[in-house]
């Protein structure tokens, strides 16, 4: 069992920053790649950025966020980070983050754990 709680969500004007955590908790933290995704209503799930297990340094991005969003983890903290920079209105949504099971995915559908999510809101 893997438990996710997101923080860090908030209101920012367009071109700021923000950086987001996901701590978990379970002693199997290390094996699963962690993956933030977001959302808006009435919308898909859409794949933000995602790190490898263990300190692979693996990481891959959804192409709206490549070049402003930076993903990181802790392992000792068991905790992952997602640095927004140069923020859109576009990217306002409620950010999630989830674990997968050994590899990296950019498919919400094969996440196994989910956290309940933060709202991030980009004012123009």
């Amino acid at each position: 069992q893997l438990q996710l709680v997101e923080s860090g969500g908030g209101l920012v004007q367009a071109g700021g920053s923000l950086r987001l955590s996901c701590a978990a908790s379970g002693r199997t933290f290390l094996s699963y790649a962690i993956a933030w995704f977001r959302q808006v209503p009435g919308e898909e799930r859409e794949f933000v950025a995602a790190a490898g297990r263990w300190s692979s340094g693996v990481t891959d991005y959804g192409e709206s966020v490549k070049g402003r969003f930076t993903i990181s983890r802790d392992n000792a903290k068991t905790t992952v980070y997602l640095q927004m920079n140069s923020l859109k209105p576009e990217d306002t949504a409620v950010y999630y983050c989830a674990a997968h099971y050994l590899t990296i995915s950019t498919m919400a559908s094969e996440y196994d754990y989910w956290g309940k999510g933060t709202q991030v809101t980009v004012s123009s």
